[in-house]
Formats: structure tokens, C-alpha cells, sequence
């Protein structure tokens, strides 16, 4: 009986939830993050190592294969599918180290493994929504936060360590070994909550269609052609005229080809629909127009796009102004020591309080209290501004005084909190988005339309910064944030259960 407890125990949400975020985020961290420095610091060029930004791709185009894994098998197989990929990979680059050449196999294999690690975020995000009902989803929010969080901070702090002072071999390894840990835990303990679908090998037989390799190689040789053919001629001829294009990345252009998309499906939706739907079966096809075919869906899509307009535009100018305040020798106390644990905490506690009092409750004030800090800083900037006009490029700052450093690592905090609850209302109404039979596609598509003002922030911010000075910046970003706040009145999914498919 003690024994049953004691599995009980380890099965439980609270060690799952955080076990299986910790096991999305470290992934991304090593692929995304870790390999920029791991080829600075094997002597690769900064031209070469600008191209790792390619890794963010599958992040990006992840829902176009999301409907496989809602058609076959189950989240939990996919999951641990693609951990084991990952151990293997992430091996391999530790062997590769070493060996002559090794470097270009290495980048290689850490393009698989941005497919791979992309492939297996969908999977533990569906897992998430199938294990947990709404109240839960909502209630581990802050968990899953906290360790992707924690994920990459051993990434950047323990593996950068041991790889720069050490050796990347033993580096690679214990990441490797790191990540297998958790995978002998999930495979022995991970609750299974799932009813099986199609089997996985049914997907490897289609796979090797030869309509599907056809239209794989195609699409790899436009993502060649675009890189060496499109891009050179954008930064030589398009970007010199609007030098704003040239902030936006690929993957954020990506993004927005998903938008202008959805907004073409939305606009022709019965054209579409009848044709995409002529195959009955389509699991592929039901996917997407499951996903458009809902009242207001519209205003679904325009809410998860603006909501954090505001922020985006706060976060991107955060750094610059911090720096030219004079005060970048105490960036990382107040970005680490201060702002992750309260984002950690704001996040906890939004999801808790929405688990406790509804979405339809809470969305409001959780806003208004993320956007309010685009004011304080607002405040905060125009007290600062003489600091700003003496600092700014200067080889020997003037202090500011302790009175103000401590004045903005307060006002970080707030910022981190309130960023932590936006972040629950963020994740809880993309969920609510999901119906149940398509939860990886669904959550795929919604996570990827949310990076859209993120881009844009991108590439506006520091023009309107240099242009208006940060205390007007500060206040116009707030204003950005106005329209999304506003659309909290008409969009749905908020107050009761969207989760059928209306076509099925």
C-alpha cells in the first residue's frame, strides 16, 4: 500500500508538470541559445554562427506537421520518441567534438535536433492538455513556466560552464545525460492518459508516399533557394531602403506568411474548405479548417496577436535603456537575481488565481496589470532622463545612486511579475483555443501567430525609441497595448467549453 502511494506520488501533476517543461525547455536551450557560444568558441566565424538563427525555423513551421501528432499514436509515445532522438543527438554532438570536421557535423545534427526538439514541444504541450482538465491546465501554468525557467538557466549557466571552462565534450555529455534521466523517469512513471489512435508505423509507410517526398524536396530546395537567392537581394536592395525590413528575421516572416494565411482562409473559408475537405479522411485538411470555423474566431486570432504588443515593445527597449542609464554592470543581478524569480512567481500565482476564479474573471485585471507597467516605466524614464542624456555612450558613467538602482530593480520586478501574469492568460486562453481532437496542431498555430508582435516590435522599437526618447517610447507602447486590451469585450473562449469539433 506504501508502495502504490509512493508511485502515486511520483505520478503526481506537480512532478510531471514540472518534469516534462523542464525536458521541453533544456532541448531549445541547447539547440538555440548553447550553440551560438559553443561555435564562437570553437573559432567559427560570426557570419557562420548568424546562420544558427535557421534553428529557430521548425519552431516556426512546427504546424505544419502538428496534425500527425494529434492523427497517430499518442503524445506520450511522441514524447519519449523524440527524447530518446534527442539523448542520441545530443551524444553525438559531445562524440563529434573532437573528431576532425567535426564542427560541420555537428551543425548538422543540431539542425535535426531542432526538428526533433520542436516536434517533441508539441507533443508534451498535448500531452498537457490531455492529461489535465481546464481547471488544471490553468493551475500548472506557473509550473511549467518555472521549469522552462529553471531549463534554461542550466543551459546558459551549468552546460555554458562546464563547456567554457572545461571541455564541450564532457559538456554535451552531461546534457545528454541530463535529458536521459528524465526520459527513464517519464518511460517508467508518466502517467498514461491517453486513448491510442492510428498506429505510428501507418505514419512511416505514408511518409515514404512519393506526393509527400516530392513535396519535401520541394520545399527544402525553396528554403535553399531562399537563402542564398531571396535574402542576398532583400539586404542588398530592399533593406538599405526601409532598414526597419531588416530587424525582421526569417522565422519572423514566417509568422507572418501564417497570419496573412489564416487571414485568406478566414476570407475565402468556404471556397477553401470545399476544397480541402474533398477528401473526407484528411485528418491533415480538418486540422486547419477546424481550427478557422468558429464564430469569432477572428477575434480570437487578433487577440492573441495584439495582447502583447505592449510588452513586446517594453521588453525590446528594457536592455538599451538600462544600459544607457548608465547602470549595465548590475544587469545581470536585476534580470537574474530579481526579474526571473517574480516572472516565476507571477506566473504561479496568475495560474492559480485562474484555476480558482475563471478566465472570464481575471483576463482583465492580469492585463491591465502587465501593460500598467509600460507606464511605471514611462515614470521611471522621465525621472531618470538626466542619467540617460549624461550615460548614453559614455566611457565612464555617472552613478546613478543606490536610491535609483534599487528604484529600478523595483520597478523590473513589477515588470517580471506582472509579465508572469500575462504569460498564464496567454497559455490558458491558448488552450481554450484547442478543440480536443486537434490539441498539438491547434496549440502549434496559436503559439506561433503570438511571436507576430514580437516581430514588429522588433522592428519598430528602436527607431520610435531613438526618435521620441524613452519616456515617450514607453507611454506610446502602452498605447499599442489598448487595442488588445479592448478586444477582452468580444473575443470567445472565455467563459465555457469550445473543445468539439464542430465538423466532426
Amino acid at each position: 500500500m506504501q508502495h502504490k502511494s509512493k508511485i502515486g506520488l511520483l505520478q503526481s501533476p506537480y512532478i510531471w508538470a514540472f518534469t516534462t517543461y523542464f525536458a521541453e525547455g533544456f532541448p531549445y536551450t541547447i539547440v538555440r541559445i548553447i550553440s551560438s557560444v559553443f561555435f564562437r568558441d570553437m573559432g567559427v566565424s560570426l557570419q557562420a554562427i548568424g546562420l544558427t538563427s535557421l534553428y529557430g525555423i521548425p519552431w516556426v513551421l512546427k504546424f505544419l506537421w502538428g496534425p500527425h501528432i494529434d492523427e497517430y499514436g499518442t503524445k506520450r509515445r511522441w514524447m519519449l520518441s523524440m527524447q530518446f532522438c534527442l539523448i542520441v543527438l545530443i551524444f553525438l554532438v559531445a562524440l563529434f567534438v573532437s573528431v576532425p570536421g567535426g564542427i560541420k557535423l555537428i551543425a548538422v545534427v543540431l539542425l535535426i535536433a531542432s526538428f526533433v526538439a520542436a516536434t517533441h514541444d508539441m507533443a508534451i504541450d498535448g500531452y498537457y492538455m490531455e492529461a489535465l482538465d481546464e481547471e488544471g491546465q490553468a493551475k500548472f501554468v506557473g509550473y511549467r513556466v518555472m521549469a522552462y525557467r529553471i531549463a534554461m538557466m542550466t543551459g546558459t549557466g551549468i552546460i555554458v560552464t562546464v563547456g567554457t571552462t572545461t571541455s564541450w565534450h564532457l559538456a554535451y555529455a552531461c546534457a545528454a545525460a541530463m535529458l536521459g534521466l528524465l526520459f527513464t523517469y517519464h518511460i517508467l512513471l508518466l502517467p498514461r492518459v491517453e486513448s491510442y489512435k492510428k498506429p505510428l508505423v501507418s505514419l512511416l509507410r505514408s511518409a515514404l508516399n512519393y506526393r509527400l517526398v516530392a513535396v519535401g524536396g520541394m520545399l527544402a530546395l525553396s528554403i535553399l533557394l531562399f537563402v542564398k537567392l531571396v535574402i542576398p537581394y532583400w539586404n542588398r536592395h530592399i533593406v538599405p531602403w526601409l532598414p526597419a525590413l531588416g530587424k525582421i528575421r526569417f522565422s519572423g516572416w514566417v509568422a507572418i506568411g501564417l497570419l496573412l494565411a489564416l487571414v485568406c482562409l478566414g476570407l475565402f473559408k468556404n471556397r477553401i474548405k470545399e476544397l480541402m475537405l474533398q477528401d473526407k479522411s484528411s485528418f491533415y485538411a480538418r486540422a486547419f479548417i477546424a481550427f478557422m470555423d468558429r464564430e469569432r474566431m477572428g477575434m480570437a486570432l487578433a487577440f492573441i496577436i495584439l495582447m502583447r504588443t505592449g510588452e513586446s515593445m517594453l521588453a525590446s527597449m528594457v536592455s538599451p535603456f538600462i544600459v544607457d542609464l548608465g547602470i549595465k554592470v548590475h544587469y545581470g543581478w536585476i534580470s537574474g537575481g530579481v526579474g526571473l524569480p517574480f516572472s516565476i512567481v507571477g506566473a504561479m500565482v496568475g495560474g492559480w488565481l485562474i484555476a480558482r476564479y475563471g478566465l472570464k474573471k481575471t483576463i482583465w485585471p492580469f492585463l491591465l496589470a502587465q501593460n500598467f507597467t509600460n507606464l511605471i516605466y514611462m515614470a521611471l524614464a522621465f525621472h531618470l532622463q538626466p542619467f540617460v542624456m549624461l550615460n548614453t555612450g559614455a566611457s565612464m558613467p555617472t552613478p546613478i545612486g543606490i536610491a535609483n538602482i534599487i528604484l529600478v530593480a523595483s520597478v523590473h520586478a513589477f515588470d517580471q511579475f506582472a509579465g508572469g501574469l500575462g504569460t498564464s492568460v496567454l497559455i490558458t486562453y491558448l488552450m481554450r483555443t484547442c478543440l480536443d481532437e486537434f490539441k498539438a496542431a491547434h496549440f502549434a498555430i496559436g503559439s506561433g501567430l503570438m511571436n507576430i508582435s514580437g516581430v514588429l516590435a522588433g522592428a519598430s522599437s528602436g527607431f520610435l525609441a531613438a526618435w521620441l526618447g524613452y519616456g515617450a517610447f514607453f507611454g506610446v507602447s502602452f498605447l499599442a497595448s489598448l487595442p488588445g486590451m479592448a478586444l477582452i469585450f468580444f473575443i470567445p473562449f472565455l467563459d465555457r467549453d469550445h473543445r468539439t469539433d464542430p465538423h466532426s
